[in-house]
Formats: structure tokens, C-alpha cells, sequence
């Protein structure tokens, strides 16, 4: 059976370096994905599309509620530390309880990675949207405030969007476009070129691009 999975979950291990075989340095982060077992299958006749939730991760079973234990019996016994949909072209080849493993993906396909950004707390906007700050001399007391903020008499008020201090990262974010340079099945490793969102031992959503580039 054609395995029409476009994704799968895993967990960012950390970031290391690889050599190219004509001695190209390449940044890599490695993903520790898979095997990844089908909890739910969603169709278009009942949910409105095709997806498959898939559990990734050990967890025990001491630890998960009773909704969720109900959820899990038709597929596992087992717990899962997390649970992610990813979208798939036919769900009628795929059972609960089915593993699926690395053979979704090739050495040199380009995917998309979803994380959560580490946390950073409450920021001011010199960290958080990189504002360069105020005169360091001659008397300036706008060293890393904001500044003006509002719009005078018209319209009166703050625009929605302005960009301000607050809570910075944690927040999902995905990279796009980003190169497998290698593949060990024996260790379920997945090897991607450049940096992936989320700080290590993170979740992270590993998917095919949308439009297949040609």
C-alpha cells in the first residue's frame, strides 16, 4: 500500500553538523521522529477532511485521564505524550493502532516543521521586535522605551497591532522549506539542514509541502 501520511511527530533532539560530501559545512538540528501510532482517523464523510491523529512519546499511564484513556482504547493501551493531526490523501489504507514509521520521507525532500518557541517571558521591544532604542548621550532619557504611541487628535486612539511590550515566544511557529539531509531508520533520527523552532526535547510537526516543488 502507497503510504499517503503527509507528516509525522517527533521530538528536536538538538542541533549539530554535518559535512556534504564535496566538504560543504551544514548546520543541521536532529529530530527523533516516529514510530508514530494512528489514535484517530478523520474523514471527509464525518469531520469535514482527511487527517490522521497520530501519538508520539511514552507516557504513564497513571498520568492520563479518564476521557483520554477512553480515547486511546480502540487504537493502544498505552499513553502518548503527544497527540498531533497531520493531513493524509486517503485515509481508508490506514487501521487504529497502526505504526507508521520513516518511510514517509526521502533524503533531499523539503518539508515544513512545526514547534513551540521557548518562552521568554515579558519582554520590552528592544527584544522583543528588535527596536534599535534611544540616544545614549546629550541628556536623552529614551534609552529603551517605546516612545510615542498614539495618533494626536485623529483618530484618537491606539492602532490595533502596534507593536508593544509583552509575552514573547511561546507560540507555534513553523519553518519552512527546510532540507533532510539524512535519515537512520535503525534510530528512528531524522536530519534536517538549518534550525528548527523550540528548545530541545520539544514536540515538533514534521510535514510534506503543501505544493510539491517541481
Amino acid at each position: 500500500m502507497k503510504n499517503t501520511c503527509k507528516g509525522l511527530v517527533g521530538r528536536k533532539l538538538g542541533m549539530t553538523g554535518l559535512f556534504s560530501p564535496d566538504g560543504e559545512y551544514i548546520p543541521a538540528t536532529v529530530l527523533k521522529v516516529g514510530p508514530c501510532v494512528v489514535t484517530q482517523i478523520k474523514t471527509i464523510a464525518v469531520d469535514g477532511y482527511n487527517a490522521l491523529q497520530l501519538g508520539f512519546g511514552d507516557k504513564k499511564k497513571s498520568r492520563i485521564n479518564k476521557p483520554m484513556e477512553g480515547h486511546l482504547k480502540k487504537s493502544t493501551t498505552d499513553g502518548f505524550e503527544f497527540l498531533r493531526e497531520v493531513p493524509v490523501e486517503d485515509p481508508s489504507g490506514y487501521s487504529l493502532g497502526q505504526a507508521i514509521g520513516l518511510d514517509v520521507f526521502q533524503i533531499g525532500e523539503q518539508v515544513d516543521i512545526t514547534g513551540t518557541t521557548k518562552g521568554r517571558g515579558f519582554a520590552g521591544v528592544i527584544k522583543r521586535h528588535g527596536f534599535h532604542g534611544g540616544k545614549k548621550t546629550h541628556g536623552s532619557h529614551s534609552h529603551r522605551i517605546p516612545g510615542s504611541i498614539g495618533c494626536s487628535a485623529t483618530p484618537a486612539k491606539v492602532i490595533k497591532g502596534k507593536k508593544m511590550p509583552g509575552q514573547y515566544g511561546n507560540e507555534r511557529q513553523t519553518a519552512r522549506n527546510l532540507k533532510i539531509v539524512d535519515i537512520r531508520p535503525e534510530d528512528n533520527l531524522i536530519i534536517v539542514k538549518g534550525a528548527v523552532p523550540g528548545a530541545g526535547y520539544g514536540a515538533v510537526t514534521i510535514k510534506k509541502l503543501k505544493f510539491e516543488k517541481k
